[in-house]
């Protein structure tokens, strides 16, 4: 049953490219994630401001308790009335006298009329003043607010919106360039490991081998027996060598699992090596930065400045509402509560201590200094792609030095491994062949290793990770 467990597990274990590590990490990571649930915000809120122009109807409604009921001071108005209506009941009778006899009333008569007259309205004229409401009384009602000119506030929220909608797609570009980076390093690293492994299986093999000849010398007699405690001590170091090498590929393979987003105990297995090819790289790209999303994202803060200065120069325009109310309870209302009304409403700020002023200016510098970190941006990717570019070529030449050296400390282990065979060399001799060839193949592969690291730095800047995993699967 073992052997069958043993396949099915095997099977079980997914296989993975540098490219299915960057769809994986792209539906999975957690950064990733968190920068698709920023853009989708900031969709959402271009959404909402696409809005703006609708009316706004609200439901307002209230308790009111008035400190003093609404009243009409009548006694206020007493003396005014008294007296307008005697002077108006002492000019009717004299109209009506002078028509009949062609003469005016007496003055004693009109004084006598004036004062009959204040008399009569000083005994029936309240003595009180008369409330318009209650002194509580509930309110609700029906509000619309429909927008007709902002001066372009509206239009200035929407452009700022679409600014932060692309600002946000260029960085979850940058998140996930930036993670493709990451998982290149440590694809490149497991490519590493597998590679030594390989060798320092032929390695532990080749001491192995060597031990068990000195322990057949040793029993011919024809060895001293320190230097078989030597070859022992040999195979032992080669053994712990390559099970460091083991954990450490099981740490490499748990942080893959880290950055594709899945439980660190996934089972994987990354089984591609380092072969050194060469790579064409094109000098001097071309406005390469624009497809950089680390500069577009700095450039789109532009736009968000221009949009600033305009959505700031729209606050000293002024705004005009359409307004309309209906009162739904209209019991017990106070008179200066009307049951419905519509209208047009006018507000313009004209001072406000020149803030609007310092505002305008503050976002026409804050668009220079915008417009001053993107170009400070791509002379930075212009230097980083100079320096990769150097750095490509540099490690170019390095690998083809340590691969003759590689190749050159081989051929002395195979040359002193047959003098020992015709015993004109140690087995000591054999084991410090082996260990400076085991040590110049690690330098090899780390030259190597560093040549894809700078491969894929370089491609990074480009804008273009994809086209590592692309060269380094193919």
């Amino acid at each position: 049953m073992l052997p069958t467990l043993f396949a099915r597990a095997q099977e079980n274990v997914q296989t993975l490219t540098l490219q299915e590590c960057y769809r994986l990490a792209k539906q999975r990571n957690a950064l990733v994630k968190q920068a698709e649930r920023s853009l989708q915000a900031r969709e959402l809120s271009l959404q909402a401001e696409n809005r703006s122009y609708y009316p706004k109807v609200d439901l307002l409604a209230g308790y009111n308790y008035l400190g003093k009921p609404l009243e009409i001071n009548l006694q206020q108005v007493k003396d005014g009335v008294v007296n307008g209506s005697a002077a108006q009941s002492v000019h009717t009778a004299n109209t009506v006298f002078q028509e009949i006899t062609g003469q005016p009333l007496p003055p004693r008569v009109q004084q006598v009329i004036s004062n009959a007259t204040k008399d009569l309205i000083n005994a029936f004229y309240p003595d009180y003043n008369p409330t318009l409401a209650k002194q509580s009384y509930l309110t609700a009602g029906v509000f619309v607010r429909q927008p007709i000119y902002l001066g372009g506030k509206i239009s200035a929220a929407q452009d700022l919106a679409k600014s932060l909608v692309v600002s946000g797609q260029f960085s979850q570009q940058l998140v996930e360039k930036n993670l493709y980076f990451l998982i290149s390093a440590q694809y490149l690293r497991i490519m590493y490991l597998n590679t030594i492994m390989a060798h320092e299986t032929v390695i532990v093999d080749a001491f192995r081998r060597n031990r068990d000849y000195a322990v057949s010398l040793k029993k011919n007699q024809l060895l001293p027996p320190y230097l078989l405690n030597w070859a022992n001590v040999s195979y032992t170091q080669a053994t712990n060598r390559y099970a460091n090498l083991e954990l450490e590929k099981q740490n490499a393979l748990l942080e893959m699992n880290n950055l594709l987003g899945r439980p660190i105990d996934t089972a994987i297995a990354i089984s591609d090596t380092l072969r050194y090819a060469a790579a064409s790289l094109q000098p001097g790209e071309r406005h390469f930065w624009e497809q950089n999303p680390a500069y577009r994202l700095i450039q789109s803060k532009t736009a968000q400045a221009q949009v600033a200065v305009k959505a700031t120069r729209s606050l000293s325009l002024p705004n005009i509402f359409a307004i309309g109310n209906v009162s739904l309870y209209q019991r017990d209302l106070p008179v200066t509560v009307p049951p419905w009304l519509i209208g047009v409403e006018l507000q313009w700020n004209l001072f406000d201590g020149f803030q609007r002023y310092k505002r305008t200016k503050a976002s026409k510098v804050l668009v220079e200094e915008a417009r001053m970190a993107a170009e400070n941006t791509r002379n930075t990717l212009e230097l980083q792609l100079r320096v990769a570019g150097n750095k490509v070529q540099a490690l170019q030449h390095e690998v083809a030095s340590l691969d003759s050296a590689r190749q050159q400390a081989h051929l002395t282990t195979t040359l002193i491994h047959d003098r020992m065979l015709n015993q004109l060399s140690s087995v000591k001799d054999v084991n410090e062949a082996l260990l400076l060839e085991e040590e110049m193949h690690k330098v090899y592969y780390t030259a190597v290793l560093g040549y894809y690291l700078a491969l894929a730095e370089y491609w990074n800047i480009v804008g273009a990770p994809e086209q590592f995993a692309t060269y380094v699967n193919n």
